[in-house]
């Protein structure tokens, strides 16, 4: 990867235009995933070259602005940012301590859940859930190939044991699903704030700007949700709303 290097877009239309940042979410430790909406072949020794629908892990999204580092099949390297689409997850509360997990739990439906990084152990991450009664706190271990783990099942990324035990008991003594905790605890929001512009990829995607109010029509999904904006309806990711609830 050369500094300053310009990431254009392969069909020749010039530059990709640039997908919205999250404040508050930290991409650099819990692996992120990111999905390839492009082919890349690497140029350079340090770049990770992949196909079109790729699931990369993104492991850094500082050093550059507009290259990340990721992982794929075990090979590492520089990939252009604009040619991927990272998947935020409002589960991850960063560094927060036991304690607090504990507090941000309390009394919430079974199920509720929260994974943090661990105060004293960076890069190491623990998953904290409501059994209603009472906070349990599970370890998510790694084996020597990086993969996460909490029972004996294994997973390639954070995302991929979470979505696991949304529909397998994460609790061996009980049945205890994993539920996010925004949502979990009221009822579906008819209205949704933007957070971040939007801009669409296709024609069946619904565009709008921060600030925006959608009008939802159907939430049932919990990849992209269905909206109307200005007179036009489509899809769109919810990560990039605040639902309002009344």
């Amino acid at each position: 990867m050369s500094g300053g290097k310009i990431t254009v877009c392969p069909c020749g239309l010039g530059s990709f235009p640039s997908f919205p940042s999250f404040p508050g979410l930290s991409f650099q430790s819990p692996r992120m995933e990111a999905v390839a909406l492009y082919s890349f072949r690497a140029t350079e020794g340090d770049e990770l070259s992949f196909q079109k629908g790729d699931i990369l892990k993104i492991t850094n999204m500082e050093d550059d602005p507009n290259w990340y580092t990721a992982e794929l099949l075990n090979r590492k390297g520089y990939v252009p940012k604009n040619y991927i689409n990272v998947r935020p997850h409002i589960w991850f509360a960063g560094r927060i301590s036991r304690q607090v997990a504990e507090g941000r739990l309390r009394h919430r439906e079974c199920g509720a859940f929260l994974v943090r990084e661990s105060e004293s152990a960076p890069g190491e991450f623990s998953m904290s859930v409501s059994y209603g009664d009472h906070v349990q706190h599970f370890k998510i271990l790694q084996d020597v190939g990086s993969q996460y783990f909490v029972w004996d099942e294994v997973f390639t990324s954070l995302n991929q044991l979470v979505d696991f035990y949304r529909g397998s008991s994460i609790a061996k003594e009980r049945t205890v699903y994993l539920k996010d905790p925004e949502n979990s605890h009221r009822q579906r929001p008819h209205y949704a704030q933007a957070l971040y512009d939007f801009n669409p990829q296709h024609s069946s995607q619904l565009g709008f700007v921060r600030g925006d109010v959608i009008d939802l029509l159907d939430c049932s999904d919990s990849q992209r949700w269905k909206g109307r904006c200005h007179g036009r309806m489509g899809f769109f990711p919810p990560e990039y709303v605040q639902p309002i609830y009344h």
